[in-house]
């Protein structure tokens, strides 16, 4: 068992928690940490290098969030600039394809422009964390810890964590930022005293985010869709995907990934290749025989992620009701806890750029409370 002391720490190396981070020593404030309870950070955002490719990770492609619309999250777009991360822009042009009848092919439709234009980072979202991790020292954030309590003291908190091999770590600190999804906080921490039982139940009717869904990536030696005209987007009622789009990089490869709607309970009981054969029949479906033989594919269950799905996640999928409160309005955790993950924010909750808004604010009252 070993102890430390510091001044803040940050539970979760998501992008809040390395936001948060990044946030801290623009602004002189070192004396932190970020704990992780996962081997690498990112959290909810991981990235797919197709196998055989040589040219560098900009052809990283997505397996979690994948989009941010700069024109409406304007601090998302202010972060990319600062810094410095190349941008595209999501393809749509063309024709998009609706599969409703099992007995009949798809129905071509002319594709429709959106109003507002979805952006891609070139490498993937992968490419903003590493990126921000470039600003913060690697002595500050630890992997493969695992929060487990957090106790109110009369002069700060003690938290204790330990990593895979049960080893226990200690730290005494002020305040703690709650980089991880509410249901995951109190699944994981036991809070001494307890938080106040009205906190508690709204954290706990919220649901994580992407927690009980699923994404199919399809990879192939160029878009070759878009030479018969098709955007690569597609909605079916088939399944077993039920919406698909273009995930091509900005250059060379090409790429199609889809939304997969079989609920998580029923995809226990296939194996993960055999909804992976499911997905290639229903490209081939759609968008001819070539789809439905990629040079590779995977399938990426978030579900199955213990630090990402609790159990009420994979039970009530359309539950994103409201955002709960960040913290406590009084009581001994008040000015001392302060929730940053993107369910937390009131603007784009669940977003990317959800969880840069939470992140500034919880910050923000964090050193305000000072």
């Amino acid at each position: 068992m070993s102890q430390h002391s510091s001044r803040v720490i940050i539970i979760g190396a998501g992008l809040a928690g390395l936001y948060a981070a990044w946030l801290l020593e623009r602004r002189g404030m070192r004396d932190y940490l970020v704990l992780e309870a996962q081997s690498d950070p990112g959290g909810r955002i991981a990235s797919l290098l197709p196998a055989g490719v040589d040219t560098g990770t900009s052809r990283r492609l997505d397996l979690g969030p994948t989009w941010f619309w700069p024109e409406h999250q304007r601090e998302m777009g202010q972060l990319i600039q600062t810094l410095d991360l190349e941008c595209f822009a999501q393809q749509t042009a063309g024709d998009s394809l609706l599969e409703r009848a099992t007995d009949k092919k798809p129905l071509r439709t002319a594709g429709v422009r959106d109003s507002l234009t979805a952006m891609r980072v070139v490498g993937g979202m992968e490419a903003l964390i590493e990126r921000l991790r470039r600003d913060i020292p690697a002595d500050k954030v630890l992997t493969g810890q695992v929060v487990r309590h957090l106790e109110r003291l009369p002069d700060g908190i003690a938290l204790s964590a330990e990593d895979g091999s049960g080893h226990r770590m200690n730290h005494e600190v002020e305040q703690v930022l709650l980089a991880v999804p509410p249901r995951q906080a109190l699944q994981h921490i036991q809070f001494t005293p307890a938080l106040p039982s009205a906190l508690a139940t709204q954290w706990q009717q919220t649901a994580t985010w992407m927690a009980p869904h699923a994404k199919y990536l399809a990879v192939y030696d160029r878009p070759f869709w878009r030479e018969t005209g098709l955007s690569g987007t597609a909605r079916s009622t088939r399944g077993p995907m039920v919406e698909i789009h273009d995930a091509s990089p900005m250059e060379g490869l090409g790429a199609l990934f889809g939304f997969v709607g079989v609920p998580a309970g029923y995809r226990r009981q296939i194996t993960p290749e055999a909804l992976r054969q499911h997905c290639r029949v229903q490209l081939g479906r759609l968008f001819g025989p070539q789809a439905a033989s990629p040079q590779s594919d995977v399938l990426k269950d978030w579900a199955t992620s213990p630090f990402i799905a609790s159990p009420a996640d994979l039970e009530d999928v359309a539950s994103h009701v409201s955002v709960p409160p960040p913290e406590a309005n009084e009581g001994p955790w008040h000015q001392h806890l302060f929730g940053i993950a993107s369910e937390w924010s009131p603007q784009f909750p669940g977003h990317l750029a959800g969880a840069i808004d939470a992140a500034t604010q919880g910050v923000n009252r964090m050193l305000t409370a000072r």
